[in-house]
């Protein structure tokens, strides 16, 4: 089989022809289609993703695959059934074995570019604004990075769950993209104070911010009382260290959250977000913005489209 692997940390993956593998007790072996890139992709292969990996491997978190084999004491799949799965690595390649519990039936109606890109971006703001802010309509939710991968599903959730919806994204282009996915207001952080911009709108009630750094900054002093910030990212490249007494004047809730570390200790979350959210695609609800499709041998090229900040939506890798 053919798969884009990792030699070095920082350096370019290869095209390598490997064997295929066997999956062992609770896993699938998966033929895979599609695999969505995401921002923790770049982050994996530079050696500075919370999770680390032995070399050489295929990075590729998130995937549309079809079971191929299925290993001792699985009996939820089918050899033959179309999945997506968020499987941390090994996406990147034409065959993995996966946990079969990572799994989740695709809607037939739901193609195979779709489905790679669905998950995580989808994922990610429903647990976030759903399940840890807790967004009520009628409030209004502030997204940074409002263009990305995981930003332009929250303008897209937060508008469906009745919230009003202020975009921040770089330049014109992109803000149109974020408009497009539904936001009411929207910001140029190249050019413009968000504070300022955010507090004559009347401020936020909750907070989505892939981005930290200077921009966290100035959203959490455009929060109103009994707000909730929801720390995602930072690929601004500053942590932002946050003062706990704007928290206490402000009665403000700054919420943990890492969406992958459900899969490992309260699973039901992310299957029970997913049943709701394949209910909006298959209703046309929800329609993931893929800005650019790529082959398998240009993954490379797949990750630098991240890093330069040059997609919209999501990047996907096609694989078969």
């Amino acid at each position: 089989m053919r798969a884009m692997r990792l030699h070095e940390m920082g350096h370019p993956m290869t095209l390598d022809t490997v064997k295929i593998p066997v999956p062992t007790a609770g896993q699938v072996r998966v033929r895979i289609h599609t695999c969505g890139i995401n921002f923790g992709d770049t982050l994996i292969v530079q050696g500075k993703y919370q999770e680390k990996f032995d070399l050489p491997f295929s990075p590729g978190m998130e995937i549309c695959a079809t079971v191929d084999a299925l290993g001792e004491g699985v009996d939820t799949l089918t050899v033959g059934q179309r999945i997506a799965s968020y499987s941390g690595v090994g996406g990147l390649g034409e065959y993995s074995c996966i946990s079969a519990a990572t799994c989740v039936p695709v809607p037939d109606d739901m193609s195979n570019t779709d489905a790679a890109a669905f998950l995580v971006a989808y994922g990610t703001s429903h647990v976030a604004l759903d399940y840890k802010a807790h967004l009520k309509a009628g409030e209004t939710l502030l997204v940074l990075g409002a263009s990305g991968g995981i930003g332009l599903t929250a303008v897209e959730l937060g508008k469906l769950m009745g919230a009003t919806v202020i975009a921040c994204a770089r330049g014109a282009d992109k803000l149109a993209i974020a408009k497009k996915a539904g936001a009411d207001h929207l910001i140029d952080s190249s050019t413009q104070d968000i504070r300022e911009i955010v507090k004559s709108l009347g401020g936020a009630d909750v907070v989505y911010d892939p981005i930290g750094g200077d921009q966290f900054k100035a959203a959490m002093r455009s929060c109103n009382p009994e707000a909730r910030i929801i720390p995602l990212g930072f690929a601004s490249g500053e942590v932002p260290q946050i003062p706990a007494n704007i928290l206490l004047v402000k009665n403000i809730t700054v919420v943990g959250f890492y969406w992958g570390g459900y899969a490992k200790f309260k699973p039901s979350v992310l299957t029970e977000s997913f049943t709701q959210l394949f209910t909006w695609y298959s209703e046309g609800r929800l329609k993931p913005h893929v800005s650019h499709v790529l082959p398998l041998e240009q993954a490379n090229e797949a990750l630098q489209l991240l890093i330069d900040r040059k997609a919209t939506g999501k990047v996907v890798v096609q694989v078969d």
